[in-house]
């Protein structure tokens, strides 16, 4: 009777609190549709590792010993260990993404790069709170509004916030229609936003489709050689896709390959989730700093286009900036309703998804010029 009770007694408060997590990123998966195949698995993910016996991570089991937990076992050896997980969706984003809008308007790599802005932002305004560089730095990627490199980052730094990071990154992520049309409205007056950005698309060849990913990759590898399992896996994924050798491949990646890898991840970063480690004050204030990250990244792409507009004589809406930041694509989406809502003729999809796409680049370059630095300096 004492072991049929046993895990009932063995609760704690810190735990209960978990199983409302758990349940809320459930509800918001179900009834909400953010981002259900990430933030399922992490809510049903976040009760498994809380329940006191459950034997999903390595415990001492009464009248059993000791257990080697799957979940926990999973996230040593697909994250901790090699970062496999994170790296191995890589190669099915890549494969989804065209990079062709982004080839035929060159300039739109600019704003993938000025939307990088709240993650350097956030990294300062950490570490004036009080948390270690490696942290702030794990911190501030959240405001790339993307899970894997996110993940990848604060793994390879030995974060110690790698669940409420996770949690923060894959909410914003989900909450990009909320939070980006407000903070794009913030910075911009309605005769912004009703520019109009006529979509003359210079032809692509399949030759540059597929230099490009090759390019870029060796570019990285120069230019910041942390980021090269990040940037080599996005773009050996889209070289899959341009090759037109390989149509099965690409087909899997983009779909078997990255639907699998994203059940797995969503229940494996769940170990990180655990009541001791998440139920914390730091994880409101990393929420809150992630949110913050993810501001100011849209607000940073949206002020540079502007600065732009003053030497241009033919105007870019400023909220096609707001498209830099990498949750591809969403951003993009939510630039082209912001636009069709100020004028239904108005359509910017394109121009956006060019940003889009660059941002996802300009993120994993991001994180691997961050990782690069920390590198050096806390040599």
């Amino acid at each position: 009777m004492d072991f049929l009770l046993s895990g009932i007694t063995s609760v704690t408060i810190p735990q209960l609190l978990m199983y409302c997590v758990g349940i809320l990123l459930i509800y918001l998966a179900i009834a909400k549709g953010y981002e259900p195949s990430l933030l399922l698995p992490m809510g049903f993910g976040a009760i498994l590792v809380n329940l006191p016996l459950s034997g999903v991570i390595d415990q001492v089991l009464p009248g059993i010993g000791n257990t080697h937990g799957i979940i926990q076992w999973l996230f040593e050896s697909g994250i901790e260990a090699s970062e496999a997980l994170p790296l191995l969706l890589f190669i099915g984003i890549g494969a989804m993404i065209d990079f062709g809008p982004l080839l035929s308007n060159p300039i739109m790599l600019l704003f993938g790069a000025a939307a990088q802005f709240g993650i350097f932002f956030t990294i300062s305004a950490a570490v004036l709170m009080g948390f270690s560089l490696p942290d702030a730095a794990s911190v501030g990627i959240i405001g790339a509004a993307d899970g894997p490199t996110s993940i990848l980052v604060s793994q390879i730094l030995k974060s110690n916030y790698i669940g409420p990071i996770a949690v923060a990154a894959y909410s914003y992520m989900a909450l990009v229609p909320l939070v980006q049309p407000i903070a794009i409205k913030a910075v911009t007056t309605k005769k912004e936003r009703l520019i109009r950005m006529p979509y003359n698309p210079v032809s692509v060849s399949k030759r540059l489709k597929i230099i490009f990913p090759i390019a870029v990759t060796i570019i990285a590898g120069f230019v910041a050689p942390q980021s090269v399992s990040l940037v080599g896996f996005l773009m050996f994924g889209n070289l899959l896709r341009e090759c037109g050798v390989l149509a099965t491949l690409s087909d899997a990646a983009q779909n078997i390959l990255a639907n699998l890898v994203t059940l797995l991840l969503g229940i494996t970063i769940s170990f990180s989730m655990r009541a001791e480690a998440f139920v914390t004050w730091h994880t409101l204030l990393i929420l809150l700093l992630g949110l913050v990250a993810f501001v100011f990244d849209t607000v940073g792409g949206v002020m540079f286009a502007k600065f732009i507009n003053l030497f241009r004589k033919n105007k870019i809406n400023p909220m096609i900036g707001a498209a830099g930041i990498s949750a591809f694509p969403m951003s993009a989406r939510v630039v082209q309703k912001l636009a069709i809502k100020e004028d239904p003729t108005n359509h910017l999809l394109m121009h956006a998804i060019g940003a889009n796409v660059s941002g996802q680049i300009a993120s994993v370059l991001a994180g691997g010029i961050i990782l690069n630095l920390l590198t050096t300096i806390l040599k």
